[in-house]
């Protein structure tokens, strides 16, 4: 495993600092082994295949707000809502769960900016992993990869004067950037 994060991101948490996490839908499995059992709420959907993540995140000593883009949204944003309130730290797949993949929903700087919390854009990357067959290519990191991990900076969820859109591709460039980084060090596509 090589994690590299950045300062800002370390000395923010080691000082307490509770954030929103978001990952591409793609690229969370590294993310479920490295981040156990911190009791982290993450938003997952209430389609079939978010049943299964759930058991085995729970597993994991994940927390789990059902909901989605398209089933029960509401429900899921108040959930998270709600864990955020309490002070739990809560993560988010922002492209999830049909996509597209790697697009950026509104719902991401949305809870973060009720919660008055900043958002840590997280990339990971495995050089030799299989990937799926599914709306986002979703991939699974072969035995022994290398899997590389960054915790990029906080970013405020939305700069003074910030239109929605503007904040929604100012946070999916720096979810894009540490994508790009973590594959270019992991040599992932080489």
């Amino acid at each position: 495993m090589d994690e590299r994060n950045d300062p800002e991101f370390e000395r923010a948490r080691d000082s307490g600092e509770a954030f929103v996490y978001a990952f591409w839908h793609a690229r969370l499995l590294p993310l479920a082994f490295t981040h156990r059992n911190e009791g982290i709420v993450v938003l997952v959907s209430r389609h079939r295949d978010g049943q299964l993540i759930t058991r085995v995140i729970e597993h994991l000593g994940f927390r789990t707000a059902r909901g989605s883009s398209t089933r029960g949204g509401e429900a899921g944003v108040r959930e998270m809502l709600a864990a955020g309130g309490r002070g739990e730290p809560i993560a988010i797949t922002p492209d999830g769960p049909r996509g597209p993949a790697e697009e950026l929903k509104d719902g991401l700087v949305y809870v973060a900016e009720r919660l008055g919390r900043r958002i840590v854009p997280i990339g990971t990357s495995a050089a030799d992993s299989w990937a799926f067959r599914s709306w986002d290519r979703f991939r699974v990191p072969r035995p022994f990869a290398r899997v590389s991990i960054t915790h990029a900076a906080p970013l405020a969820p939305r700069l003074e004067g910030e239109s929605d859109d503007d904040a929604r591709v100012r946070v999916q460039a720096a979810l894009v950037a540490v994508t790009r980084e973590v594959r270019t060090r992991s040599g992932e596509g080489a």
